[in-house]
């Protein structure tokens, strides 16, 4: 499923990034991975905000959409 589907308050796991080299850079650079436990925070309006590794984030909704997680 998609980073974009979770409801807030929900976990998930990021099993895959789809994307190249420069997305992957970015996401990583911010602490997301594949492997990574994440909780969507709010993804209404704007920008997709999730709680990792004990941080709070806001990434993009294009680079949302090329998360997949599994619950």
């Amino acid at each position: 499923m998609i980073l974009t589907t979770l409801r807030s308050g929900e976990i998930a796991k990021i099993v895959a990034i789809e994307g190249g080299q420069g997305l992957r850079q970015k996401l990583l650079l911010r602490g997301v991975s594949e492997g990574s436990i994440v909780r969507m925070v709010s993804s209404n309006r704007g920008p997709v905000v999730l709680e990792i590794n004990g941080s709070t984030i806001a990434i993009g909704r294009g680079m949302a959409k090329r998360i997949i997680v599994q619950k």
